[in-house]
């Protein structure tokens, strides 16, 4: 609902002064701040000389509106003048006018937070303006409205002193009163933009002064991230330059241990057998973890290559059966191979996958007290990759520990631990190499239960273009492409 407050007749030159002073004084009674105050008696001063220059009068009215929200004072100036020509031009700031018009619009525009303005020959103009009250006022009541009218009914007999004085002298001193708030409200507007000013130097020097500080803070992240390349690049050279070194002893150590299992240089009590084949199966081990570190190193320094040729699952599962089959020593588990025969032929590295599924089922074989391991492959429903999988019945793994096992030297304790040694490195170049492969690797694992790794690689790899790639699969020569 909207309310009344008061309507002034713009008829004469303090008429224009009186609207300027009553929508001070309105202002105040609903608690804005002085600037605010000075706002809106300014908007008010500026379309209601407008008026009376132009149109030669009209009126001003305020009111409140009390519904919607936020509450706003509401201001309506009027005139039966003949209209505003150019009123686009002049609320998009192109127009230009001797007398100021445009300039005082736009201004009202800016002071207040809403101003409509309809301008015809025919019905004059209509400027309707509106400020919302304080956010940290509360909601004003009828009795607020009222009070604020008494204010102005009793400024009003104030200002008419008995004596001997004049309406036209009355005038004058009313246009000289104005014209001094005017000033003091020029003072304070002042002083309150020049502490704005101070507090904005302020902080464009704090702003700087961290600015500073940031470009130090990137200067630095910039150095240590060298030194973490470097250091990174140091690692990957070391870890390959060590592995080729210890790749050589190791080999003589495996062919040392060969020759006296064979009995090529005399017999062999049965704790010397024992022992020998105990240092065989050690160089075994480290040969493999020193493989395993080579390959990673060759990862990270970004040396490795993908060789990719077309195959079958169903070949793949024959060259990894008889692969796979020495490490099967415990005879309560199972190592099956399940049928792939419907799978389309794949273009990937082979040599890679086979590396990736001999680590799965390797670390399978190892937490598998019993039961059965099961190796496959299916097609997912995009049609476009291929999941291979290794599935046990083993220990399992819980599930906030299942990404620790992809990570370098990631080790989750069991109670098998300490009968399987390892390094912590198959699975994380599992996924090394799945990622070169333009796939991804994962475990889904339930304690007690036990876990199936996967890695899901593209049929036709992308990142390779060649000849190779564009042979139709099933010849001769794909047929038996890629063996490890």
């Amino acid at each position: 609902m909207t309310t009344p407050i008061l309507r002034i007749r713009l008829e004469a030159e303090e008429d224009v002064v009186a609207a300027r002073r009553k929508a001070r004084a309105i202002a105040a009674g609903f608690g804005f701040s002085t600037l605010d105050q000075t706002r809106i008696a300014s908007a008010v001063s500026e379309i209601a000389r407008n008026a009376f220059d132009y149109a030669h009068g009209g009126e001003v009215t305020f009111a409140f509106d009390g519904v919607s929200r936020p509450q706003a004072l509401l201001i309506d100036v009027r005139d039966q003048g003949p209209g505003i020509r150019e009123l686009e031009s002049v609320l998009d700031g192109t127009y230009r006018s001797s007398t100021g018009m445009g300039r005082g619009i736009v201004g009202t525009r800016r002071l207040m937070d809403r101003c409509d303005i309809e301008s015809s020959a025919a019905r004059g103009t209509v400027v309707a303006m509106a400020r919302f009250l304080p956010f940290d006022r509360p909601e004003m009541a009828a009795t607020g409205i009222d009070a604020i009218m008494r204010d102005l009914v009793q400024q009003n007999a104030m200002g008419r002193r008995p004596g001997t004085a004049t309406s036209a002298e009355d005038a004058a001193r009313r246009s000289l009163d104005e014209v001094l708030e005017q000033n003091r409200e020029l003072l304070a507007t002042l002083t309150e933009l020049r502490d704005r000013q101070d507090e904005l130097t302020r902080l464009t020097q704090e702003l700087e002064a961290t600015n500073r500080g940031v470009v130090a803070l990137y200067a630095e992240l910039d150095e240590r991230a060298d030194e973490l390349r470097r250091a990174d690049t140091m690692k990957s050279r070391f870890l390959s330059n060590m592995s080729h070194e210890l790749r050589t002893p190791l080999s003589s150590i495996r062919a040392l241990s060969n020759l006296l299992v064979n009995r090529l240089d005399g017999d062999l009590s049965a704790e010397q057998e024992r022992q020998v084949l105990l240092i065989r199966k050690s160089a075994e081990d480290l040969t493999e973890i020193v493989n395993d570190l080579l390959d990673l190193a060759k990862i990270e320094a970004g040396r490795t290559e993908v060789t990719p040729v077309w195959f079958k699952a169903t070949e793949l599962f024959a060259a990894l059966r008889p692969m796979l089959t020495p490490l099967q020593t415990d005879p309560s588990v199972k190592l099956d191979f399940e049928d792939a025969y419907g799978l389309p032929p794949i273009f990937t590295d082979e040599a890679k996958l086979t590396q990736i599924l001999r680590n799965f089922v390797s670390n399978a074989l190892k937490f598998t007290e019993r039961g059965e391991i099961r190796v496959g492959a299916r097609l997912e429903p995009d049609g476009e990759h291929v999941t291979f999988f290794v599935a046990d019945t083993g220990i399992g793994i819980a599930e906030e520990h299942q990404q620790v096992v992809f990570e370098e030297f990631g080790q989750v304790q069991n109670h098998l631990q300490q009968r399987v040694k390892g390094t912590g490195l198959g699975l994380p170049l599992c996924r090394k190499l799945a990622a070169l492969l333009g796939g991804y690797v994962g475990v889904d694992s339930k304690p007690g239960v036990g876990s199936t790794f996967f890695a899901t690689l593209p049929l036709k790899i992308e990142a390779v273009i060649g000849s190779a790639a564009d042979d139709a699969p099933g010849g001769p020569a794909i047929a038996h492409g890629g063996a490890s």
